[in-house]
């Protein structure tokens, strides 16, 4: 399993990293039929895709050098929703590549499930949250 994590944390930070710089090198990418390419026409007209493209570069890079993972994991837990927003709603037929990005994700984050914990408990330990201190 050690070694399914190293694959994947590799894969996918690869993955991130080329699909970051790839917005910074395609500036004006192939016209896709209907919502998805007017969507795509105004993410690089505006040039929010390189804003996006740096983030993932950065996330990718978090991966691959084994630094920081949970925060990398986080930031990719955002791109991977806005993924599967995007496929769910305007790319039906492209639904296959968020999914196989979020089983590596999640074989990767199931590594560090104790530092992800926190975050779901309903309401913060009392030295988290201020409450009761008094000035």
């Amino acid at each position: 399993m050690k070694i399914a994590r190293l694959v994947a944390r590799i894969l996918l930070g690869l993955g991130f990293v080329f699909a970051g710089a790839t917005s910074f090198i395609v500036t004006h990418p192939p016209p896709l039929p209907g919502l998805a390419g007017t969507f795509n026409a105004v993410f690089y007209a505006s040039h929010w895709a390189q804003f996006v493209g740096f983030a993932q570069v950065v996330a990718g890079v978090l991966l691959l050098a084994n630094r920081f993972v949970p925060v990398a994991l986080i930031i990719l837990a955002a791109f991977l929703y806005n993924s599967f927003a995007f496929h769910i709603t305007m790319a039906q037929s492209a639904l296959f590549a968020p999914i196989i990005v979020l089983a590596l994700w999640l074989l990767i984050a199931t590594e560090y499930r104790a530092v992800f914990a926190p975050i779901f408990t309903a309401r913060p330990p009392e030295h988290v949250s201020g409450r009761g201190e008094r000035s």
